[in-house]
């Protein structure tokens, strides 16, 4: 299928919101992370537990960063897919990918990699830019394609934090419901909505009715809220 179909068929369903900009979402994360967001990512990795010889998938892997990040630790035995629904971020992962990651072009709510695929998966700052009808169908998704005992992880920024960083979280998920449109379900006259709209503890409920098992939540660095949970053998 050429990338132009691609787009043309992804245009068609309903994504919910898109990040256009690779490079300028660099220089933004870069900011806010403090120039630090390598840190941020080998820790995203590592908690999802992501192993030598794994084959794992990260959903709205954006720019590539973690995806390049797991191909490391998977090493050269491993195999790492980033999945993005913006042609711009997919160009320009492609364009940095490490030897063993590849990068598609595709929406997480309709995966097309056969059962069992996988070992890990990771979700980071993304499930809020899927549209809200589509966010179980999406995790149902990642329950199939992973392989059984594999891991899930899901994260994004925590409501939870005060101070400077809380404002710009607050700010940042008043931005997010207003890319996500009716998809999202949200309206500028919702806060407490938008701030739910990218506090991942919300999806501990559906990942247990679907089938997952040791669903935890935590806190991660840079006020970052994170979900695991494991596929059951």
């Amino acid at each position: 299928m050429t990338q132009n179909k691609q787009v043309s068929d992804i245009a068609d369903r309903s994504v919910g919101g898109l990040i256009t900009w690779p490079r300028g979402y660099q220089l933004l994360t870069g900011v806010y992370f403090l120039g630090r967001a390598g840190g941020l990512v080998r820790h995203f990795a590592a908690t999802a537990g992501i192993r030598p010889g794994d084959h794992a998938i990260d959903l709205g892997c954006g720019p590539g960063r973690l995806a390049n990040e797991l191909a490391r630790q998977t090493g050269p035995q491993g195999r790492v897919v980033g999945v993005d629904p913006s042609a711009p971020m997919i160009e320009y992962a492609r364009a940095h990918a490490a030897a063993n990651c590849t990068f598609e072009l595709g929406a997480a709510q309709s995966l097309p990699y056969p059962d069992a695929s996988f070992d890990v998966a990771t979700c980071t700052f993304a499930m809020h830019h899927i549209a809200e009808e589509d966010r179980i169908t999406a995790l149902v998704g990642i329950f199939r394609v992973l392989r059984p005992g594999g891991r899930l992880l899901l994260a994004d920024t925590h409501p939870a934090t005060s101070g400077v960083r809380g404002l710009a979280i607050r700010a940042m998920a008043g931005l997010a419901a207003h890319r996500g449109g009716h998809g999202g379900g949200h309206t500028h006259d919702e806060p407490a909505d938008a701030l739910a709209a990218v506090d991942v503890r919300r999806y501990r409920g559906p990942l247990a009715d679907i089938g997952f098992t040791a669903i935890e939540f935590r806190t991660g660095p840079f006020a970052t809220g994170i979900v695991t949970a494991v596929k059951p053998d």
